[in-house]
Parts: C-alpha cells; structure tokens; sequence
C-alpha cells in the first residue's frame, strides 16, 4: 500500500509538473498541456462526404460562401471536381428565426424532392441522438419542423419511408408516423415508459452491443421492423452527478450485472396500414438471450442475429413479416466468443449474403444463402479480413481491408466473388493504415492515409490503379506545426517475449537522447480485446502527450499484448477468454523485461504505466501484480 501511494503521489506531481509547464513562455518546438489540449492547435482536418447512388459524385457540408453562419449541402463530380450547392443554407432559416439551422445530419428520400435535416441535437449516453428534425422541399422551398409541438430536442431516428410519404421517429420511447402530405401524426406504439423502449435501446445494449436507432423501414413502405425492450425487474445503478450544480444529482437506471436479471428484448413488426404489431417468434428466453442485429431481407422477410447470454453462439434466423414464423438458418459458434459483424451486403438480388467468420481460425468472408443458410468460403489463407468495405456485383469483386503479414497496417485488397488470391491495391510504398469511402460502381474512392506521427491526408483516387485524382486535405498547417517541434527518433518495433510469442511495439524516445545515460520509461497500455495500441497510424492528441513526455526525459512505449483484436489470427485474440486481467498484464511485463534487456538506456528503476478505461483497470492489474516492475500508475476511468 505504501509502495501503491508513492506510486500516486509521482502520478500526479508528473501531471503538474508538466500542467505548470503550459504557464511558460510556449516555443514553437515545445509542447505543453495547454497547447495540446485547451485549444484547436493541432487539431487535425477530415473529410466526410457521403457517395452519390449512381457514383458519379459525392455530397459534403460546408460552410456557406454566401449566408452568414449557414452550412450548404454541396455536390462535387468526382471526374471534374465541378461544385455545386444542392441546397443552400439561405433555404434552411426558418421563418421565425435569423440563422440557418445546423447541420447535425441529413437525408434525402428517395426521389431526392426532399431533404431531412437534424439540427440542435443533444447526447443520449455517448452520442448526440436526439434533436430536432426538419423537413425541405427542394422544389418549393418550404421548410418545416417534424413532431409538431413537443419540446425542442426530444425527437429520434427520424427517417423517411422510402416511397417518401412519410417520417417515423421516436420520441418518448415510442414511435411515431408524421404524414408529410398533411402533417397528420399518430401514434406506432403507445407502451414507451421509462422501463418500456420502442424503436431505441436501454444503455446495456448501446454500450455492448452498439445498438442506437432501433427501427427499419421495409423496402416497400409498408412495415417497420423495431426493437422493443422491456427493463422491468432489472435492477437499478445510481451514478451521482455532482459536476454541474451546486448539490449533486442522482441517476437511476437500469444495469444487470454479472448473472443478474436482463432486460427482455423482441422485435415486431409494425403493419403500417392496420396499426398493429406482429410480434417475431423468436426461440429461447428473451431476457437470456440478445438480439443482436435486424435488418429487410426483401419486402417480407426480416433477417436476425440472436446471441445467447454467453455470447459463445450466433444464431442467425430468417423471419416471415406477415406471420410471424422464424427459421435458423445456421449458427455460427466458438469456444470463447463470437463477434457480431455489420458487413453484411445483399447478393443476387437479395438470395445470397456476405458473412465474416473465424470458424477456420482466421477471419473471412463467406457468402451465405437465404434459402438454406449454407456458407461459401470466398478469401482464403493464414490472414485476416479485417474489414470488408464494398461489393461490387456487377464486376465481380469484393473489396476489403487486410495486412497479412504485419498487424500494424491496413491496406486494400479485392478478390474475386467466386474466390482467388486477394489483389493489393494500396501502392507498396504507402506504408501505415489506409482507410476508404468507395463508390457505387467501385469507380472511385475517397483515400484516407496516416503513419504514426504523420497527421491524415485525403484524396479522391481511381480504382483499381490508385491513381491520385486530386488532393482533399493535406494536413499542411498541422505538418508544419509538427516539423517545428522537437522530437526524438520514434519506431515500431517487435519484441520477443519467449515461447515463441513476439509483440508488436512502438517507441518514443527524448530529442538528443545519449544512450550511455539512464532515461525513465512511460508505457502506455491497453491490452483489452477492444483495440490496439500499437498501429502505424496518427495518434492525434494521445501522441502528442506522449511526445511531450519524451520532451520531458521520458522514454515510451506500448505493446500489444496477445488478446488485443490485432489481425493475427482466431488463436491470438480468443487466449484471453477467462484469462482478463492474467494473461495480459503478464504479456506486458515480460515485454518491459525483454525492453530492459535489450536496450541499456532504460533505467529499470523508474517504470510507470498508465491506461484509459480497459487500460485503466489493466494498469491497476499491471502495478499490483508487478509492483518490482513499475513503480508509478495512472489509471484513468
């Protein structure tokens, strides 16, 4: 415990020694707290356009050349660069206001003669969900606001049927039809409460699950398909709120820990017509088990994905709309856990699907059939799939992001539809993690590319040659702001822990290191089955507190361990099941050992650790198991 509280006590002197360090004079080639966090100095710019349905170009929200603190919706051809302002911010200020309305979000219907947008939007847990929705006429002008006289920033998910009569949403937990042709609204469901969901989600399935907008649309406008979720006889959390008052608040809501009572989940689906729901018959107790996903497959039927409460077992199942009656079609199963995938893309005109699994011990792509549930392996080989982006019928190709022999990267690769080796399309000297928005067509691509300590550029490329088409963002300002500081030498690296398990690594080292002296080392850590730590990508804000730590004299680093979801095979990432908190924390400290030996200028007696979330707790693991080892934490959440 002493040992524990010496710990705490160089924690936080390290974090005002450097905070105090933000209050001197700043030069340009040294960071401080207050330059890297308090304020947009290296801030890195993006790009967020959204793929035009024919291909031929794409959309993106920018600020109005010609109305003050408006934003436009502009077109951009992707062959000439031509621009074109689709709907102007001057259409977009309502009658009894002086401004436009923000632009949170936006959708077309399907004849783009209108467009809905969702401004003044608010946080419900992570994400700003709820706000409000307004309506445009692209033809004669006339703005609208959607949910006729509830409060400001109450309405949900709005979306327009797709023959672009109507707008669902949610809002007090139920659903709702607004008739765009007279403005009618009615009621979808009237059972919302604070323990009763329709059409959203409770926190535990927005946390572990990732689930938000909880309603669909069938293809013909004349269902939707939802989630209801029923949290009574869960037992309640309490999180006191003593952050923004000057009494404290209380928050009850519904959280099943470990072994206790789940919340009760189906999906109905709701006949728009007669106003009634048909509930799905879905097997197994509906509080022990998990609807995962839901999504049309076709005007009738409704595929699912339930997994049980172990999460060891994905059932994928076929739904009639109209009966209700549910058929498995195959369940995808695995010792540890299975993963539930969202790259799922409709084949053969809706009879043929794409499905990821690891059931060979690598993750692939296979093509299943909605008839008989029988998979087709496509991709093949002792590699990864790490994400699979577009298919492109017509031609033939599935396009997706893989590294076969270094889990630091992502490049793109297509491969045939019927199967065949894999062909990269991301140029060989283009090293670091690649990231693509491709067009309908797969005629285009929207490039995003970032090494470790090199911030994003974005450029519009031709496939399948990468042929660069025009710059997007370059990042200038930032590079420049980077090239001025002072940095040491920064490498990824790998690190032989024994036993034939080798690690992947990055370090940071001080400007004008001498390696005959001793430096302190910093490792930052992670180590959970969410993520890596060790990527050859831009780091933004965490890497620049890491680059004024190495101003500071410290060397650091970070491994992942095997657990951590790096594109190494089934093996690597399923050892850590029943094995939190063991395996990981161990893999960490024989890599510091393996650091120590190899590399004299680490002083062994100066190690710290630190972590956020899933890090915070594997530091705390870290210290307390290896207290020889480290001596300073920071767990932080």
């Amino acid at each position: 415990m002493k040992r524990l509280a010496i710990g705490i006590g160089l924690g936080a002197a390290l974090l005002v020694t450097l905070s105090l360090c933000g209050a001197e004079k700043e030069d340009r080639w040294r960071l401080t707290v207050s330059r890297i966090f308090a304020g947009p100095e290296f801030d890195a710019q993006s790009f967020s356009a959204r793929w035009l349905e024919d291909g031929t170009g794409y959309l993106v929200v920018e600020p109005s050349r010609d109305t003050p603190a408006g934003q436009d919706i502009v077109r951009y051809d992707a062959e000439t660069g031509a621009r074109r302002v689709v709907v102007s911010a001057a259409d977009l200020v309502p009658p009894d206001r002086p401004v436009p309305l923000k632009i949170d979000g936006y959708a077309f219907s399907q004849d783009r003669s209108l467009v809905l947008i969702y401004t003044n939007s608010r946080r419900v847990w992570r994400r700003h969900t709820r706000g409000d929705y307004w309506v445009l006429d692209r033809a004669s002008h006339e703005l609208r606001k959607l949910g006729g006289g509830v409060p400001p920033s109450t309405l949900m998910f709005a979306k327009f049927s797709p023959d672009g009569r109507y707008v669902a949403y949610v809002h007090d937990n139920d659903l709702y039809l607004e008739d765009l042709r007279d403005g009618g609204i009615q009621a979808l469901t009237t059972s919302g409460s604070d323990t009763v969901i329709n059409g959203t989600f409770d926190w535990v399935y927005e946390e572990e699950l990732k689930l938000r907008d909880g309603f669909v649309w069938s293809p013909d406008s004349r269902r939707i398909a939802y989630w209801q979720i029923d949290t009574r006889g869960v037992r309640r959390f309490v999180l006191v709120n003593n952050t923004d008052g000057l009494y404290p608040k209380l928050k009850w809501f519904a959280y099943p820990k470990a072994g206790q009572r789940n919340p009760r989940c189906r999906v109905g689906v709701l006949d728009i017509a007669a106003r009634r729901t048909r509930w799905l018959e879905v097997p197994g107790d509906p509080r022990d088990n998990y609807l995962a996903r839901m999504q049309w497959a076709g005007p009738r039927k409704v595929l699912l994905q339930q997994l049980n409460r172990l999460q060891n077992a994905n059932r994928v199942m076929l739904a009639d709309a109209c009966s209700g009656q549910v058929k498995t079609l195959f369940v995808e199963r695995d010792e540890a856990w299975v993963d539930v995938h969202d790259e799922l893309f409709w084949l053969d005109d809706g009879r043929r699907f794409t499905w990821m699994s690891e059931r060979d011990g690598w993750r692939h792509v296979y093509v299943g059939s909605l008839s008989d549930g029988h998979l087709r392996r496509i991709t093949a080989g002792s590699y990864d799939v790490i994400r699979l982006l577009h298919v492109d019928e017509k031609e033939g190709w599935l396009y997706l992001i893989a590294s076969p022999h270094d889990p630091t990267q992502r490049y793109l690769y297509r491969v045939r539809l019927e199967g065949g080796k894999p062909e990269r399309l991301t140029p060989d000297d283009q090293s670091g993690t690649h990231g693509y928005r491709i067009s309908p067509g797969a005629r285009w691509a929207i490039h995003s590319w970032s090494s470790f300590g090199r911030p994003p550029r974005v450029e519009l490329v031709k496939l399948p040659s990468h042929e660069v088409v025009r710059t997007l963002v370059d990042n200038e300002r930032l590079r420049g702001k980077l090239e001025a500081l002072r940095r040491g030498h920064t490498e990824l690296f790998r690190v032989d822990i024994g036993e034939g398990v080798v690690l992947d690594a990055w370090c940071i080292q001080p400007p004008h290191m001498n390696a005959k002296k001793k430096y302190p080392l910093v490792v930052y850590v992670y180590g959970e089955p969410a993520a890596q730590t060790v990527l050859d990508r831009w780091g933004g804000k965490r890497f620049l507190w890491h680059l004024l730590l190495a101003q500071h004299g410290y060397v650091v680093m970070s491994f992942d361990n095997r657990g951590t979801p790096a594109p190494r095979g089934r093996a690597w990432r399923k050892v850590i099941y029943r094995q939190v908190g063991i395996l990981a924390p161990a893999d960490q400290a024989a890599a510091v050992r393996a650091v120590l030996a190899q590399r004299s200028y680490i002083d062994a007696q100066r190690i710290g650790v630190w972590g956020w979330s899933g890090g915070g707790s594997m530091t705390l693991n870290a210290i307390f198991k290896y207290p020889k080892l480290y001596k300073t934490a920071i767990a932080v959440a």
